[in-house]
């Protein structure tokens, strides 16, 4: 039971555990205030009437005394004598018997045994009591050994006065919780603005773009975080660039000495009829891995210059395509141009025929041939996908499969295994440069360069 509420704890994002903490906070002190208030205003109401009925009785105590102070009074006109209302009720006990303008006996049935005994020995008093279900103040006063005075006072109004005051004051509290909720939410939401800055940095290096930069100055608070954050990215920057000609460097230093060996490597391919079969097979050999060689530094060229910011024109995409297939004995029937797609997009022309010509290799040569060439465009941007005859590319591997130097299992079982490993690798590369990024279906590949 306990990790069920710690994962659900969890679950709460910073925004929502901020907002409901003021929420609470803003409840419990709301609420804290409103008993406060209604426990004061009670016993302030209460006091008052109290005070009032307490004088009232006083007074018609006395004119009930003066009127039994006559020959022969008559006990029922001296109680209609009191101008008592509608709230106050008028009760006499005199030698044992009780006397009221209307008849009740749960009136009298309300009044406490110990308060007639503390009334008739001269004490006055006063009690909340309960009279038919409803909250009444009782008044006892005497008047003479034989005779005492009661007034029960309805607290009726005032016990709907109390409810009204509850209800308004809860009211109060609920709208005080929202009030806190919606400044929390508000609280975070600003207070966050500075992490999402950096979320969206983030997110745009993580796409290549080595330029993104946090404002030092938009924070007093953050201004270590954003320095921090952009020496960060200036060392990533700084190392990137250096690998990057680190690996154009010795791509180039590489390619004369592979221009001599291919030379020779020529030369013994020709003259293979005057050698042994060894001889020719070894020679054979050498050509083919020299050959190889020669692609994987071309490949690594293309890698090195493919973090740079695509040139981007107006290209006739599926032109392009079709010449791909053209130059691979494809049929240029199979490129496909969806509904409402241009045929001309926003894009470096080097960098499309280039993800062409490796997804199209890459069917050839692990997919038993290309069937399709789809040209569509999902929102702005574009969209090519090359369809091929295998199974396509497994699960488990289609989040590494653009990784530089990684050759999916179809490479294995089905290729020649004379790939470099690089192909799928500049296919994200100029995905990436054109704002778009790969992607690994049923089929062999699918790129997205953006089209706008």
């Amino acid at each position: 039971m306990n990790r069920v509420r710690r994962r659900s704890c969890r679950r709460l994002g910073l925004r929502a555990r901020v907002t409901a903490a003021f929420a609470a906070g803003a409840l419990l002190l709301a609420a804290s205030m409103a008993l406060v208030s209604y426990e004061l205003t009670r016993r302030s109401l209460l006091d008052e009437r109290e005070r009032t009925a307490v004088r009232a009785a006083y007074f018609d105590a006395a004119v009930v005394r003066s009127g039994l102070d006559a020959e022969a009074p008559d006990v029922a006109e001296v109680l209609r004598s009191l101008d008592t209302g509608s709230s106050r009720r008028a009760l006499l006990h005199r030698d044992g018997q009780w006397y009221g303008l209307i008849a009740d006996e749960g009136l009298t049935a309300a009044i406490p045994e110990d308060l007639q005994r503390l009334v008739r020995s001269g004490e006055p008093a006063v009690q909340r009591v309960r009279v038919d279900g409803q909250a009444a103040l009782l008044v006892g006063v005497p008047l003479s050994g034989s005779a005492t005075y009661y007034e029960v006072n309805s607290l009726g109004e005032l016990e709907r006065t109390f409810r009204a005051l509850a209800l308004t004051l809860t009211a109060v509290a609920i709208m005080v919780a929202g009030s806190g909720a919606a400044l929390g939410w508000y609280a975070t939401r600003h207070s966050l603005r500075p992490l999402t800055a950096v979320a969206d940095a983030a997110e745009r290096i993580a796409a290549g773009d080595v330029t993104a930069r946090l404002d030092p100055a938009t924070d007093p608070d953050l201004t270590r975080l954003s320095t921090s954050f952009n020496h960060m990215v200036d060392q990533l920057a700084r190392r990137i660039e250096r690998d990057r000609r680190f690996a154009a460097d010795v791509s180039h230093e590489l390619r004369s000495p592979l221009q001599t060996l291919a030379a020779a490597a020529s030369v013994l391919q020709r003259r293979r009829a005057h050698h042994d079969g060894r001889t020719a097979t070894a020679a054979g050999l050498v050509a083919d891995e020299i050959d190889r060689f020669q692609r994987l530094v071309n490949d690594l060229i293309d890698l090195a210059r493919s973090d740079e910011t695509a040139r981007r024109a107006a290209v006739d995409v599926a032109a392009l395509a079709r010449a791909a297939c053209a130059d691979r004995d494809l049929p240029p029937a199979l490129v496909a141009l969806g509904a409402d797609t241009p045929a001309t997009w926003r894009v470096e022309r080097r960098r499309v025929a280039q993800v062409l010509a490796n997804l199209l290799d890459n069917a050839v040569r692990y997919g038993a041939g290309p069937v399709a060439v789809r040209l569509s465009r999902a929102g702005d941007a574009g969209v090519i996908e090359v369809d091929d005859h295998g199974p396509g590319v497994p699960a488990e591997d289609r989040e590494t499969i653009f990784d530089r130097f990684v050759r999916g299992r179809a490479a294995h079982d089905r290729g020649a295994g004379d790939g470099t490993g690089l192909g799928l690798a500049l296919v994200a590369q100029h995905a990436a440069a054109h704002g778009g990024r790969p992607r690994s279906r049923t089929a062999l590949a699918a790129a997205g360069p953006a089209s706008g």
